[in-house]
């Protein structure tokens, strides 16, 4: 089968000359390619378990988890964790003019949160498209010393994830100028776009819940309604009824009514899709090559998005961030042993793509192993490397990508305190 899998060594190559500065010498190349290795994703897919989970048993858990705050009274963690986001106030963050927050710009922002309304106007909505999850209630960036290797953009910790078009919700309350909603989704909560949502009833609830729902396998295809609505991304649900697919659309009041648009059949299967070898590969590939997006920022994704996305089409339900998600199988420590333990260990124990590595604040899909090299898929925005004169700058990868676990290796600059293999803590085998 052929992939869109590209090698990329000679323009990684070029890219890092450039950055570098052209006085380096650059080190001689490894045989193995580390980021973005030749690789017959087919072969690696055929080694892969395809009865690793009860697709039916999964997907019915992923649904009642993806309709939870459907059911739910109130939102399911109390205020003070809901207010954490205030903590920033203390911090030296950064704006979209790289100038300092001031105190009285975070009085500001504070007092519109209303948390003083916390969960007790509640309220069921839906999103009418992607939505973004901020931490506060305003659209501004917070970034760290953008001067710093690794912050500025895409680090914006003012974004929180990213909501997908068609995601139920429950919100707490608004903020005081009206323009943000405090909500809960299946797996994240924060401040959304009030024109982002529309608030449903119980009548829209029941019309909506069809018991027939497809999912997009198809990365950024635009929808219409009948004007440009979304572009979809892939492990977006649709409920079908007939042989139409549910949207939610607003009336003046900011009320969910059902639309019915058309999708094509390259778009969207019945969930779950089979788990087997050409799904495994269609899927991977579609994700390949996609943009990094810190906490979804742009639309895009970052690396435990990538994770949690690529198994919701199969009825997996995955955790949203990286350290939660390696209690959604069988977590095996391996960060007491070395290197090549490490490599020994995943290379025994590791089921191809069904298998999570873990590292703090990272996480990779095992995809197999090529001249006994481990091989992830991740989404990555960077290699840590030193110039000569020892300080540390980003080699910037950002995208979806296939790399071994010592991805940059082959570059000048490489040190093994950078090594993300090195950083590895442990693997979840998913169940």
């Amino acid at each position: 089968m052929l992939t869109k899998i590209k090698i990329l060594s000679f323009t990684l190559f070029i890219s890092f000359f450039l950055a570098a500065c052209s006085t380096k010498d650059i080190k001689p190349k490894v045989p193995f390619e580390t980021i973005t290795p030749k690789l017959d994703l087919t072969t690696l897919s055929n080694s892969a378990n395809d009865n690793f989970l009860d697709q039916n048993l999964a997907s019915n858990e992923f649904f009642i988890k993806y309709f939870k705050p459907w059911s739910s009274s109130k939102l399911s963690y109390p205020k003070n964790e809901a207010m954490w986001g205030i903590s920033y106030k203390n911090k030296k963050i950064y704006l979209e003019n790289h100038q300092l927050a001031s105190k009285e710009w975070f009085d500001k922002v504070i007092k519109n949160t209303n948390f003083e309304e916390y969960n007790l106007n509640v309220k069921k909505a839906i999103t009418l498209k992607n939505t973004n999850v901020r931490v506060m209630p305003t659209n501004s960036p917070f970034f760290y010393n953008p001067k710093l290797p690794g912050e500025g953009f895409p680090f914006d910790y003012n974004q929180n994830s990213l909501i997908k078009i068609n995601t139920p919700l429950i919100v707490s309350h608004l903020s005081v100028d009206r323009a943000w909603a405090y909500v809960e989704s299946h797996f994240v909560g924060g401040w959304v776009d009030i024109n982002s949502i529309a608030f449903v009833d119980e009548e829209f609830i029941n019309e909506f819940k069809t018991s027939n729902y497809f999912v997009s396998i198809k990365e950024k295809f635009p929808i219409y309604d009948p004007v440009f609505r979304e572009y979809v991304k892939i492990g977006s649900i649709f409920p079908k009824r007939g042989e139409k697919f549910i949207i939610a659309s607003n009336d003046e009041n900011q009320n969910a009514k059902i639309t019915y648009i058309d999708l094509n059949i390259d778009e969207i299967e019945k969930m779950p899709i089979k788990y087997n070898s050409e799904n495994r590969v269609k899927i991977l590939n579609s994700l390949l090559e996609e943009p990094y997006g810190w906490g979804g920022l742009l639309n895009n994704r970052d690396c435990s998005s990538f994770t949690q996305d690529y198994f919701t089409v199969f009825g997996k339900y995955l955790h949203r961030n990286s350290k939660a998600q390696t209690t959604n199988g069988k977590y095996l420590d391996i960060s007491n042993l070395t290197l090549n333990e490490k490599k020994d260990f995943i290379r025994k124990n590791a089921v191809p793509f069904s298998t999570l590595v873990y590292l703090k604040g990272h996480i990779m899909l095992y995809v197999g192993e090529k001249e006994n090299e481990p091989l992830v898929a991740h989404n990555i925005w960077s290699i840590r490397l030193k110039d000569k004169n020892k300080q540390e700058f980003r080699h910037i990868i950002g995208k979806a990508t296939l790399t071994t676990l010592e991805p940059g290796i082959e570059l000048e600059g490489f040190e093994e305190n950078s090594n993300i293999l090195k950083k590895v803590q442990g693997i979840t085998i998913l169940n």
